[in-house]
C-alpha cells in the first residue's frame, strides 16, 4: 500500500501541549484521496486504533504506544496483512497530524508485520477444477449463470470485484477473439481486457440468453434470489456462490476461495507453457515479483528430492 502524505518534518512544538482527538481522526479521512476501498481500511484501522487509546487512557501517545498497539494487534490473533495495512494507517495518520502542525509524528518509520510473500490461498489442479464445473447443473438459469461464472474466472485469472463490476457492453471484440474489459483493481475506468476462450464465451451467452438480458448497461451477473433478483451481484455474493459450488463437488477446505480460482489460473498457466511475462499480463500484476511467487511454488512442486533421498535409503 503506497504512502500517499509527501514526508516531512515533523512539527517541533512540545507534545506535552498537544492532544489526540476524535475531530483529527475525521478530519484525515476526509483528507486522504484514495480508492474506496482503501479509504475503508484506514477507516477500520484508526477506529481500532482509538479505541486502543480511549481503552488505555491514553490522550497523549508516544512512540511506545504505537509499538504496544502494533504487539496487541498481534497478540488478538491478527492477520499478518491486517497488522501490516493497519500500521501503515497510523503511520499515514501522524504523518498528516504532523504536516498539519497538530501532533509529532511519532509512527515514523515504524514497522509493521513480516507479511508472507507465498499464496494464502490454494490452487485447484485441471481435475478439480473440471470436477467443480461438470457438479454445476446447467438447466437452470442459477446454474447457467454460476458455471459462466466460474469458467470466467478460472479461465482469466479475475478478482471478484472485477466480475461484480462487469456490464454486459464491456463484452467485446479484440481482433479477431471476444474479450471482456474489466475495472481492475486500484483502475477508475475499464482500460484492460480478458481474451473469452470459446467454451467460456459460449458459456456466458448461454446464460444471458436465458437470462433474457438484452440491455447493454445491465450487469453482466445478477442476482436470481427473490429479494435482489436482476440486481449486480456484490463481491461477496460471487465470493458465496464460489465457495457453494466448491463444497457441491467436495472440495471443501478455509483455503479454497474465489481467489483460489485466480491462484489457478495463473498456476495452470505456467504450468502448460505460458511465460512469466504472459502470466504476469494475464493477472495484470504490476510488478512480476508478485508473479514470480507462481514460479517459485511450481519449482519447489516439481523438485523430486525427496522421492531420491528416499529411493537412495529404502532400497
Amino acid at each position: 500500500m503506497n504512502e500517499l502524505i509527501p514526508s516531512e518534518q515533523p512539527n517541533q512544538l512540545p507534545q506535552q501541549e498537544k492532544q489526540i482527538t476524535p475531530d483529527m481522526y475525521q478530519q484525515f479521512i476526509h483528507y486522504v484521496d484514495a480508492m474506496p476501498n482503501t479509504v475503508k481500511t484506514y477507516t477500520r484501522a484508526l477506529k481500532q486504533f482509538f479505541k486502543y487509546l480511549y481503552e488505555n487512557g491514553i490522550q497523549q501517545p508516544q512512540r511506545s504506544e504505537v509499538l504496544a498497539f502494533r504487539d496487541y494487534l498481534k497478540d488478538t490473533g491478527k492477520k499478518a496483512s491486517t497488522v501490516q495495512s493497519y500500521i501503515v494507517a497510523v503511520r499515514l495518520f501522524f504523518q498528516w497530524t504532523a504536516q498539519q502542525g497538530y501532533y509529532p509524528n511519532i509512527a515514523d518509520k515504524i514497522k509493521g508485520a513480516s507479511v508472507s510473500k507465498g499464496h494464502k490461498k490454494d490452487y485447484l489442479t485441471t481435475g478439480q477444477i473440471q470436477d467443480i464445473l461438470n457438479s454445476i447443473e446447467r438447466d437452470t438459469l442459477k446454474g447457467l449463470r454460476d458455471y459462466a461464472i466460474l469458467a470466467l474466472m478460472v479461465t482469466c485469472g479475475l478478482r471478484t470485484i472485477e466480475v461484480s463490476r462487469a456490464n454486459i457492453e464491456d463484452l467485446r471484440n479484440v481482433g479477431d477473439t471476444s474479450a471482456l474489459y474489466i475495472q481492475g483493481k486500484g483502475r477508475e475506468d475499464k482500460t484492460e481486457y480478458v481474451k473469452l476462450a470459446p467454451p467460456v464465451e459460449k458459456a456466458i451467452r448461454n446464460y444471458l440468453k436465458a437470462a433474457q438480458a438484452s440491455n447493454p448497461t445491465q450487469p453482466l451477473f445478477t442476482s436470481t434470489s427473490n429479494n435482489n433478483k436482476g440486481k449486480r451481484l456484490t463481491t461477496r455474493s460471487i465470493s458465496s456462490i464460489v465457495k457453494e459450488r466448491m463444497k457441491k463437488a467436495g472440495y471443501d477446505s478455509d483455503r479454497l476461495t474465489a481467489h483460489s480460482l485466480r491462484h489457478t489460473a495463473g498456476t495452470l498457466n505456467l504450468m502448460n507453457g505460458g511465460t512469466l511475462e504472459e502470466t504476469q499480463q494475464l493477472l495484470r500484476h504490476s510488478n512480476i515479483n508478485t508473479t514470480m511467487v507462481y514460479l517459485h511454488h511450481l519449482e519447489r512442486a516439481n523438485n523430486q528430492s525427496e522421492q531420491r533421498i528416499a529411493g537412495a535409503i529404502f532400497k
